[in-house]
């Protein structure tokens, strides 16, 4: 019984240190999890603001092609509406699961600057839909839209945590096929 009692702290030690090493990786181990799972959900809003982006952007692209063929814009390869309807309904099938995914994993600002930005481009759809030649007001719709896709890009950056990118704004010069006559 004396010789126990003299092993006694040396197995306390023991039993403390194994207990302290089992805490220290649990804990370690729950640590590493939350950061693990931070990161995928990261990854995943940027993929679904990635997507939303690009899905918004291809409406976007069909309506600069519209409008080139109404005499609005300078885009070089002009689109009829007859044409570009079928394409203009393949891209809206496709943002509306697009915005879902955002409205699910967005924070409430990405959300808001992802809608002024979609209500801009819905009414560029409007204006090419309706067939008319006033270029002063396409210009003025392109300078909201690109107004509110920076706003859209600024929130997604703030809330990835991401330095301040491009506006993407840059003058393209499309030669006009009139000018070359």
């Amino acid at each position: 019984m004396n010789e126990f009692i003299q092993q006694l702290p040396t197995l306390l030690g023991v039993i403390i240190g194994a207990l302290g090493s089992y805490v220290a990786i649990m804990r370690g181990e729950r640590v590493r999890f939350r950061r693990e799972q931070a990161v995928r959900w990261e990854e995943r809003r940027l993929s679904t603001y990635t997507e939303y982006a690009r899905s918004v952007k291809k409406t976007v692209t069909l309506t600069y092609r519209i409008a080139a063929h109404h005499g609005n814009d300078p885009h070089p390869h002009p689109l009829s509406p007859a044409e570009a309807e079928p394409l203009l309904a393949e891209a809206n099938d496709a943002r509306d699961p697009a915005g879902e995914a955002l409205l699910m994993l967005g924070t409430k600002d990405v959300v808001d600057k992802a809608r002024v930005w979609v209500v801009v481009v819905i009414e560029m759809e409007l204006f090419v839909h309706e067939g008319r030649l006033a270029p002063e007001e396409w210009q003025a719709l392109l300078e909201r839209q690109r107004v509110a896709r920076e706003g859209y890009y600024a929130a997604t950056r703030t809330d990835l945590a991401l330095p301040p990118g491009h506006s993407g704004r840059w003058q393209a010069t499309w030669p006009r096929a009139d000018a070359a006559d």
